[in-house]
This record gives structure tokens, sequence and C-alpha cells, in this order.
């Protein structure tokens, strides 16, 4: 029927074309990364977590699915009728053998979808209360060191580092070079900030010239904003001019209406450092006088207070009772010693009254063998034995040559 019999060898089954229809699709270079632009149609947001949507033109329409994985890292809530900017890859769904995007990233695109977007997160950051007052860090009066994140060839940088020149030569700027527009600008911007809080820099300026709310998207993520919050060093937002709302600006620790102002923010004139120094001087100065003052004051009033008059004459008392006792004392002391002298002269004479030594100052001797021992008795001693006379200015050395019984 449709010629040759080989032509049968040339018969695909409908999953096997699809299947090589899908191969050739996702083998393609020009389709892999895609990036679409398109309007955003018949959303449904899956209980699984996952997105299935068309995305549409005037002409045609796509399918498109972005999976849980991806759609929770997006910085706004797709709604019907927006206008989005996707990337992802085309490929072939086999079950109803339908091509379709898979899409890795989106973002809004055009004003309308860009407020919207805008809007949905500042209320959602809102919410969570990144924006309060209670979560700013204070921004230091005096700043050694100041780190910024901006574009390394841009207008902002520029006026920052004439700023600071101008008015205090002596602080250092840190720059964290970053992209500050297009794709991949907000990973830069995290990067910077990341960098900086592993320094020594006191305050982050984080900020770019004016532009359009899409040159100006890159501040409008939520992935700048939590690390702006999640700061360790406090951060002050310089993002376009003065009409320029960003969300960096709400969550920062300060905001500046331009990269310049924020410098002045930071770079304090010499005479106002000057003035401001004098100023802390003076009021400490101040302060310790006062305080001197206050306390001379309650010195006074305490000295007068009849607890401290009663303490105060009970302490006199007790010192005079004091030296009473010690008066007391002392004469008890020498009347004791003087009874004691006496006692003793009276002790010494007796000793003296009894001492050998008076009776050998009358004439008398005193006999001991060679020993020593004194010789009481004719019976302690012994013919030829010597014997030693103690007289009272010396000694006699003696032999025994007879002896007499009395």
């Amino acid at each position: 029927m449709f010629g040759n019999k080989s032509s049968k060898e040339n018969i695909w089954s409908v999953s096997g074309l699809t299947d090589y229809l899908k191969k050739l699709l996702e083998d393609d270079p020009q389709l892999s990364p895609v990036i679409l632009k398109g309007e955003i149609s018949n959303f449904h947001h899956h209980s699984s977590g996952h997105m299935y949507f068309t995305l549409k033109d005037k002409k045609t329409q796509l399918k498109a699915v972005m999976f849980r994985g991806y759609n929770q890292r997006l910085d706004f809530t797709p709604e019907e009728g927006m206008s989005v900017i996707a990337q992802g890859k085309v490929s072939i769904y086999p079950a109803r053998g339908e091509y379709q995007i898979y899409i890795h990233s989106m973002e809004p695109d055009g004003i309308g979808s860009l407020h919207l977007a805008y809007e949905q997160l500042k209320e959602r950051l809102e919410k969570e209360g990144l924006f309060k007052e209670e979560f700013k860090k204070p921004i230091p009066k005096i700043p050694a060191k100041v780190g910024v994140v901006t574009s390394a060839t841009g207008a902002a940088l520029r006026d920052i580092i004439s700023v600071a020149k101008r008015r205090f030569s002596n602080l250092s700027l840190l720059i964290a070079p970053s992209q500050v527009q297009g794709k991949g600008a907000g990973d830069n911007l995290v990067k910077g900030i990341e960098i900086l809080n592993e320094s020594d820099v006191d305050v982050i300026i984080i900020g770019r010239g004016g532009g359009s709310i899409e040159d100006l998207w890159a501040f409008n993520k939520e992935k700048v904003a939590r690390a702006i919050f999640e700061s360790k060093i406090p951060v002050i937002s310089a993002v376009g001019h003065e009409t320029d709302l960003t969300i960096v600006d709400f969550v920062a620790d300060l905001r500046a209406p331009t990269p310049s102002a924020a410098a002045e923010l930071v770079a304090s004139n010499r005479e106002e450092v000057k003035r401001y120094l004098d100023r802390l001087e003076n009021n400490l100065y101040t302060s310790i006088d006062n305080r001197i003052t206050r306390y001379k004051d309650l010195l006074a009033r305490l000295q007068d207070n009849r607890a401290f008059v009663l303490l105060r004459d009970k302490i006199r008392d007790y010192i005079q009772e004091v030296d009473e006792l010690s008066i007391s004392l002392e004469r008890n002391f020498k009347l004791g010693l003087e009874r004691r002298k006496e006692r003793l002269e009276g002790i010494v004479g007796k000793l003296n009254s009894l001492s050998p030594l008076n009776t050998l100052a009358r004439g008398y001797a005193l006999a001991r063998d060679g020993s020593g021992k004194s010789i009481a008795s004719i019976n302690g001693i012994k013919e030829k034995e010597e014997v030693n006379l103690l007289l009272k200015d010396g000694e006699i050395i003696c032999r025994v040559e007879k002896i007499i019984e009395s």
C-alpha cells in the first residue's frame, strides 16, 4: 500500500518517534537553554508545589512546567496575564506527545509585571519583619573603614571616592566590585556583601546610579534583601536617585538618597570630627564635675544625718574608753612590775645569805676531791690523795699527808 516491502523497515512506533524528537530537541544547542518572553495563562500551582501554565504571545502558545525545586527561588508569585521572561529547556512530554518548556528561572517582564512582583515581595518581606526598626543596626559615627558593593566602573563608585577624599582623606575604602544590572547581578551583590562581612569594615554601602525599574531590578531580589538583613555589619543602601525605591532600601539599616549622600554620611568632615570630639570632651568634663558635686552634696548630707552623728559620738566614746583602759593597763602593769621587782630582790637577798660564797668570804674554804665532789668528812678522803681547796679568790691543790680524826 505504501510502495515496496522494504518501506516497512522505516515504520516508527509512536513512542519511538516521540523519543527521537525529544532527543532532537534536548540535544539542539539552540534550545538548551532557551529564553522565552511571553504572557502567563491557565496558571495552576499544584498541591505538589509544581507550577503548570501556558506561555503565549499574539500568535501562539506553549505549555510550560516549573517544578517546585526551581519555583521556590522565585522573587515573585506568577499570576494570570503577567508578562515574564523564562529560561529553560524545550522537550517533549511523552505521555501526550506535546512539546513544552521546562522552566528553570523566571522573572517579570514589562513595567506592570515588575511593579506587581515588587509589591508582592515587599508585602511578603514586610510581613516577615525584615523592615522592622528593631532589627536596624546603628551606623558608626566615625568609621575607620567602609566597604562598598557596586560596579567598579560606575559613576556611583567615583562619586563615593570623590566625597570620601574631600571630606576625610584618612577614611579607608574596601571595594567589592559587583555587577549591578542584568543576569547574575543579584548573585554578584550577595557575594559582595558576604565578602565584606568577612573583612574588618565598619559599615557597608551598597548601591548604584539611577535607572529604570528594569535597570534597578537586581536590588529588588529577595536573595539580596536577605543577605543585607543577615549581614553582621550595618548596611547603607544608596540605589539610584532620591525618588527610586527598591526592596534593599527597606531592609537596609539606613537609606541614603544617592551614593554621594551615602558617602557624606560615613565620611565625616574633619571640622565636624573636631567639633564632635570637642563636644565629647566637654560633655565628659561636665559629667565628671557634676558627679563630683553630687557626691560632695551626698557626703555632706550623710555627715549631718542623725544616724552618722550618733555613730560618730559612739565612736568617740569608744575612743575615750580605749584611752582610759590603756592608761589603767599601763598603771597596773607598772605596779605589778614594782611588786615583782621587790619580791625578786628579797629572794636574791635570801639566796646570797645562803650562798657558800659568803662563807668563803669570811675565811672558810671548801674541800673537794679530785672528781670535784665536796668532802664533808675525813672518811671521804685518803692519805696521799689530792684535795682541792676552794677559797673566795681562787683554788689550792693539796696532797693529804696525814688524817687526824677529831
